[in-house]
């Protein structure tokens, strides 16, 4: 009998332990590599990152490269499983070659740009009021970014370079005369350059729909999943606003940029996936005054897409 009662007293005891033992730990553990920071961007898609995996059950843990890689190497190492999870503007491209998460990372705020300008020409940006107006100044882009060819087929004038430093030293310049950049971005880009004579436009934005998505290796669909879910479930219970409005980088957009003020030119993206979805209204921000929505809705052209900007 006392061996009995031994028995029994260990069988609750090992029942106690691991009743006590948190459930995290019988998780499975993950590692997800993202490029190494090189920019403000990073840490806010790192940290949009791990809000949309800390629903998973997966116990997940982050990596990064041992140093940045350039566009296309990430896009590499994407296709091939070395790197987990990239970021950037969508395409059909991107769609067809990675695992897209569908819910826009910035909620539009990136579909709004602002003019990096040499300073003393605010009063040329003045009289621009339309799209006939814009098409009479040169824009500067990078050679492979998607925005360079949506800009083209708007029928806009646009000066190319291979590398991003090269376009403010170029605007600075006068190869062109305006470089338009993220409203979340010009800001921290304009403090990069103090020696540079350039200012950001006062009065106008330039619309066009290009989403900002997680692109996830074809290696891991499960992944992919747990991104999206965690993303919906961020949506529908307050945290990815939350998480949203408290980065230093859109609360500095959201005030200097005072896009409900400015004059709004939209184009269309005829690169824009059919699959988007423009019609999940709690997905994007409506940042200006003068219309309902800040996306263009209308039917998009099914042309060959071009490379994303990181």
């Amino acid at each position: 009998m006392p061996n009995t009662i031994r028995k029994m007293a260990c069988l609750f005891l090992g029942l106690f332990v691991l009743l006590a033992i948190p459930s995290q730990a019988f998780a499975k553990q993950k590692t997800v590599i993202t490029n190494m920071k090189s920019n403000v961007q990073t840490d806010y898609m790192n940290g949009l990152l791990k809000l949309a995996l800390s629903y998973s059950t997966t116990d997940y843990v982050y990596s990064s490269t041992p140093e940045v890689y350039s566009r296309p190497r990430v896009m590499e190492s994407v296709k091939s499983g070395s790197i987990s999870v990239m970021w950037g503007g969508t395409s059909e491209e991107m769609e067809q070659d990675f695992i897209p998460v569908r819910i826009d990372a910035y909620r539009g705020l990136m579909n709004h740009r602002l003019f990096f300008i040499r300073q003393g020409d605010q009063a040329r940006f003045d009289n621009i009021n339309t799209l006939e107006d814009l098409k009479t100044i040169k824009l500067g882009q990078g050679r492979s970014w998607q925005d360079a060819s949506i800009l083209e087929s708007a029928g806009l004038d646009v000066v190319k370079a291979t590398k991003k430093p090269s376009l403010y030293y170029m605007l600075d310049g006068g190869r062109f005369d305006a470089f338009p950049r993220g409203a979340n971005e010009v800001w921290t880009e304009l403090s990069a350059f103090p020696d540079l004579p350039l200012t950001v436009e006062k009065r106008l934005v330039l619309i066009y729909p290009l989403p900002t998505y997680f692109f996830v290796t074809p290696k891991d669909p499960e992944l992919a999943k747990d991104i999206e879910d965690g993303l919906e479930a961020a949506i529908k219970d307050g945290a990815f606003d939350k998480y949203f409005y408290s980065s230093p980088e859109v609360q500095e957009a959201l005030q200097k940029a005072d896009l409900p003020n400015r004059r709004a030119i939209r184009i269309n993206n005829p690169y824009l996936p059919k699959a988007t979805p423009l019609d999940r209204k709690e997905l994007w921000l409506d940042l200006t005054r003068n219309t309902p929505a800040n996306i263009i809705t209308e039917e998009n052209s099914t042309e060959d897409s071009p490379p994303s900007d990181e």
